[in-house]
């Protein structure tokens, strides 16, 4: 169905007063609608059959409550900035979500009234950038009695808990307590090094996570295990432990012996999918450590790394995988969740949409690409040890939706001398277009940088119209590596500075590419929206994505529609609608999915650099649209300086609706 077809809103008469015309102008009428998973279901298209905010009648959305979390920090001595990146669930007439500081809260999704919230007081020391994406929901088909309905976290400390949907508290059942302790069977943890940001995935009685691994460290880094527990009980049911061919994987009845799960296979942060009528899943994977260099240290451990991996659900034994990069030293790894559609209504299909600004789109059954990927060849490392790939891959269609080369003409400068200093930095970078991999004589210029391309937030998918919508950002980093005993310091977090990278004999240093004035390098736009067609797999339309409105003096950057870096997702109606907040000037927005224009845009107390979400309650009829408004520690420092951190981080969930 086009959107044309949709059923037109009932015009106002002028005589009509005001409130009279809201009202003619929203249908309470029609079905409801819950959003019981953080992509609306495991297929995670991000999509709502909803049709009551549409094209004409978006423009009078309006806020209808904000809740604070109060789980918001610039950071302490002992955890960096926080980052509000859940996108809530609603199920049986009850909203839930996370904090950054894994406090599960449940409220009334009519007015925002607190029913309950859980604090599982995880400790936070040494984490990054404390997040959390969100939860999961199961309901036991079998029995209705306590803990019946469950809500599923993980958490910063390495848990995976379990309470109670009605009332909060811990499902005693259930693991220790309500608690299953995820650095069981992981051997040796340093502080903060494994954790989970990502919601587990609920398919039938099993409950599925994997968990982030620190990047950079050693070598002899944590497992990359993926493990599904009974959802009951907590107990290990079975475990993915990625292995190259000719390793034998350690499987859950051993682990439950006590065996330990194998070190330094590739890790999966970010959500996982499920086909839940084939019973398979869909692991979107890291690549293998270190990050930056992987010679005869790192083995055949990335045989699944950078990829999509697909697995039996009642098993974990692996069916396909199809490799986005091989032999990842970029630090590309696949964050995005693989998103579910049919190609022509007949074709079962799964999007991996990668930080390259590649998007492959596969055969769910097969792994087999529906449009042709060509092996292309790359520069080689000319790092001693090293072992690139001669080859990667790259898809004909889509269209890539980042740039596959940079030159002189690309670089800019929006203050006087900034093009000119940018210049002369591009200049001393090892620059030989994509893959361009990291060296010893200078930096390696990445384009795109270590966040995309396209990160967690993935995509989006209307299947009336079969079109997918990405968001994504243009945004350079620089790598170099340095022999060991070079090295003067390994100060620097997870995105830039030195990480140890031990067991090997090199350091890297990571850095971004940016003017004396902390500006992008590199022409506008730094963020971009495009829509493409899944049937043809051609682009549809390409708009900037946000302005630089809290870039620049005096407000004046409302006027650049210039497109920001980007962290989130984008959520669509079968009204034709697109929502996105993601961007670091605070708005979330509306588009017409026909035309990519912007019909509608509000401003949030913080940038939104989550995924929004739509839910329709049956006792009033009302559509809702809400988005947590938290802004991003790094994106947030690198826009305004440590000084003005706080200016672009929050606690709002923020919910909107039509006008009674």
């Amino acid at each position: 169905m086009k959107k044309s077809d949709f059923p037109a809103v009932i015009a106002c008469c002028g005589a009509l007063t005001l409130a009279a015309c809201d009202s003619a102008s929203t249908d309470h009428s029609g079905p409801v609608a819950s959003w019981p998973a953080i992509g609306g279901s495991a297929a995670g298209q991000r999509f709502s059959p909803l049709q009551q905010i549409t094209a004409d009648n978006v423009d009078q959305l309006e806020v209808a409550w904000v809740y604070h979390t109060g789980d918001v920090s610039a950071g302490t001595d002992t955890h960096g900035a926080t980052a509000f990146q859940a996108t809530p669930l609603v199920v049986q007439d009850s909203m839930y979500f996370c904090t950054p500081y894994n406090r599960i809260v449940s409220l009334d999704p009519e007015t925002g009234t607190e029913r309950w919230t859980y604090d599982p007081e995880v400790d936070l020391t040494g984490v990054y950038t404390p997040s959390c994406r969100g939860v999961a929901y199961w309901q036991d088909s079998q029995k209705a009695s306590s803990c019946s309905q469950r809500i599923l976290s993980g958490t910063l400390d390495a848990r995976l808990l379990a309470v109670d949907a009605t009332t909060g508290k811990p499902c005693a059942d259930f693991g220790n307590g309500g608690s299953v302790d995820l650095t069981a069977n992981l051997g040796d943890l340093r502080l903060a090094e494994y954790y989970v940001t990502s919601a587990p995935l609920v398919v039938g009685d099993l409950v599925i996570t994997g968990a982030f691994v620190k990047d950079g460290q050693r070598v002899d880094a944590p497992p990359g295990v993926i493990r599904a527990f009974d959802v009951r009980s907590g107990e290990l049911v079975w475990a993915f432990d990625p292995v190259p061919p000719g390793m034998k994987p350690v499987s859950a009845e051993q682990a439950n012996a006590g065996m330990d799960f194998t070190r330094s296979t590739p890790n999966s942060w970010g959500n996982l999918s499920a086909d839940t009528e084939r019973g398979i899943i869909y692991v979107p994977t890291g690549g293998s450590q270190p990050d930056h260099y992987g010679g005869p240290e790192r083995g055949d451990m990335d045989y699944y790394g950078t990829s999509v991996v697909a697995l039996d659900a009642g098993n974990g034994q692996p069916l396909w995988h199809f490799q986005a990069v091989h032999h990842d030293i970029w630090d590309w790894d696949v964050a995005a969740q693989p998103v579910l559609f049919e190609q022509h209504g007949t074709t079962p299909g799964v999007i991996a949409a990668t930080k390259m600004g590649n998007i492959f789109l596969l055969n769910r059954e097969t792994g087999a690409p529906l449009f042709p990927v060509e092996e292309r060849p790359v520069p080689r490392s000319t790092v001693p040890g090293e072992r690139t790939s001669p080859t990667q891959p790259h898809p004909t269609l889509p269209r890539p939706v980042h740039p596959q080369a940079l030159t002189e003409d690309d670089i800019w400068g929006l203050y006087p001398g900034d093009r000119d200093a940018c210049l002369a930095q591009f200049r001393e970078f090892d620059y030989r277009g994509l893959f361009t991999p990291p060296g010893l004589e200078k930096p390696a210029l990445l384009w795109p940088g270590l966040g995309g391309g396209v990160n967690w937030g993935s995509v989006s998918v209307n299947p009336r119209e079969n079109i997918m919508v990405v968001n994504s950002m243009r945004v350079p980093y620089t790598a170099r590596l340095i022999p060991r005993e070079q090295a003067d310091s390994l100060d620097g977090n997870d995105l830039v500075g030195a990480n140890a990278q031990e067991g090997t004999p090199y350091v890297v240093v990571r850095g971004g590419f940016l003017s004396p004035n902390n500006t992008p390098c590199t022409a506008p736009p730094w963020g971009v929206l495009t829509a493409i067609d899944l049937d043809s797999g051609e682009t549809l339309w390409e708009k900037p994505l946000g302005n630089l409105e809290e870039l620049s003096p005096l407000g004046l950057g409302r006027f650049l529609e210039w497109g920001t870096p980007n962290t989130g997702g984008s959520l669509q109606t079968a009204s034709g609608l697109i929502f996105i907040g993601a961007t670091l000037d605070s708005y979330l927005r509306a588009y017409d999915l026909q035309s990519g224009d912007v019909l509608w845009k509000s401003k949030l107390p913080a940038p939104a650099q989550a995924t929004p979400m739509t839910y329709r309650l049956r006792k009033n009829g009302k559509q809702y649209l809400a988005v947590a408004a938290g802004g991003h520690g790094p994106l947030a420092y690198g826009a305004k300086g440590p000084e003005k951190l706080g200016e672009l981080l929050g606690d709002a969930l923020v919910v909107y609706s039509l006008p009674n």
